[in-house]
């Protein structure tokens, strides 16, 4: 929330150092997936330091909901690049993922070369039900901003509907919510407006930095010779790597493949990771036999309950595939591990620039014509829905691990229960309810063995 004696001054201008440290701080604390993200970054970028005001923050989200890729890093880089140009969304999105793929490193070395850990296994434990929380948490922050009238209400449930009854492809329903938010635009413009047709909501959080009507900055205007720099950078950045790996390796060397692989896992991950799980379970085990079924849950375990976003979990593949076929052989399986991670996130993460900043100046000339903001306003709600049913598959996942089937799990349920009151009526952080249920976690799991 802002504070008294600054909501009505506008913020004073943060520098490329401020903003390194916070971008550092949102990478090791950016659990709870996309949803549990873009919370996290609407309280510290728009509530409280107010960097960016609440329509260019949503105006840049429905943007990055179109893309393939992370949305939620996909954001960062785009508040970054607003911010402090080219270097600033390098920083931001590089940071965001930086400190989940060593940590993920980490633990894939532990899980690979020690097997079960008790104190792991019991973090987890207590982890999991307080992501479920996070996830409903942001399903609700969202849907109070976006879902100010009946119709967006509408497309809010047609969206849960679609996805959790019909199971149509996220695609779909992103291009489907996009065309009634088209027509509503032309049909019912003051509903589909920002806001949807109802009164600014009753806290202000002040003037930003980057505010409603504040100028879009010289370097984020669109520029031909700017748009084609960027494309050039970009296919350089992609056909250097793979070049040399192609010449050391040849093209079906574990390491060119998985380059190979994940380049085209970049381009399918429209709605996030879930949407893409299904491509990489298949390659990776069925096709390439990197890593066996259990081991792909585990990893995605660990990418749910590490920070970054959740597609980190192809770092785990990369690590586990690498280390298991033994790439640099027996006495560098470690170091085999550690060079697949990082070039499976280089190829996976990289599309995600090249998406922010050859579009970016594109996006910021419409951020006040309705014809190009009200499908946007389509694909928010739209999204509301989808967080909803996300939150559900977390819970069926949690509190029925058998599944329904098998037993319910009590002291689970009690974890999430208590990490929801901690979060929504008392307000707590997200940081601080994930520790608590950490440390539960650990003693329920203990006093089971």
């Amino acid at each position: 929330m802002p504070t008294l004696q600054t909501e009505h001054d506008t913020p004073p201008s943060v520098s490329l150092a401020a903003a390194f440290w916070f971008w550092l701080k949102l990478g090791l604390i950016s659990f709870g997936g996309p949803a549990g993200q873009i919370s996290i970054m609407h309280q510290e970028l728009v509530e409280r330091r107010r960097w960016i005001s609440e329509r260019r923050f949503l105006h840049a989200l429905n943007y990055c909901m179109l893309l393939p890729g992370p949305e939620a890093q996909q954001l960062a880089i785009y508040i970054g690049w607003l911010l402090h140009r080219t270097w600033g969304g390098v920083i931001a999105g590089v940071l965001f993922v930086l400190p989940s793929l060593f940590i993920l490193i980490g633990l894939s070395w532990v899980y690979i070369a020690f097997g079960d850990q008790p104190l792991v296994a019991g973090i987890f434990y207590g982890i999991k039900p307080a992501v479920t929380a996070i996830v409903v948490q942001a399903a609700l922050r969202i849907g109070a901003r976006a879902l100010k009238n009946r119709w967006l209400w509408a497309i809010a449930a047609a969206s849960f509907v679609a996805i959790f009854a019909l199971h149509l492809p996220f695609p779909l329903i992103v291009l489907g919510a996009a065309l009634l938010g088209y027509l509503g635009g032309r049909l019912l413009p003051a509903q589909f407006s920002v806001g949807g047709g109802q009164a600014p909501a009753n806290t202000s959080f002040g003037p930003a930095l980057i505010d409603d009507h504040t100028p879009t900055p010289d370097h984020a205007r669109f520029r031909v010779s700017r748009l084609v720099l960027i494309v050039t950078a970009g296919a350089l950045l992609w056909l250097l790597p793979m070049g040399l790996l192609i010449g050391l390796y040849g093209w079906d060397g574990t390491l060119t493949q998985m380059a190979w692989f994940f380049t085209k896992a970049a381009l399918l991950t429209f709605g996030g990771a879930y949407a893409v799980l299904p491509y990489v379970y298949q390659g990776a085990i069925g096709h390439y036999g990197w890593l066996t079924p259990t081991q792909m849950i585990d990893g995605l375990a660990l990418g749910e309950t590490t920070p970054g976003p959740l597609i980190m979990v192809v770092a785990f593949v990369g690590f586990i595939g690498a280390y298991v076929q033994q790439v640099f052989g027996a006495e560098q399986a470690f170091l085999a591990g550690a060079v697949a991670a990082s070039l499976v996130s280089w190829f996976t993460f990289l599309p995600s620039f090249l998406f922010i900043l050859a579009g970016g100046p594109l996006v910021e000339s419409t951020h006040n014509q309705l014809k190009f903001t009200a499908p946007l306003t389509g694909i928010t709600a739209a999204v509301v829905g989808v967080i909803l049913n996300l939150a559900l598959f977390f819970g069926y996942h949690v509190l029925w691990p058998e599944g329904f089937a098998g037993r319910f799990d009590g002291p689970s349920a009690l974890i999430a229960v208590a990490a929801g009151v901690a979060l929504l009526r008392y307000k707590r952080g997200v940081i601080e309810v994930l520790v608590v249920c950490a440390l539960a976690g650990l003693l329920v799991h203990w006093r089971a063995l």
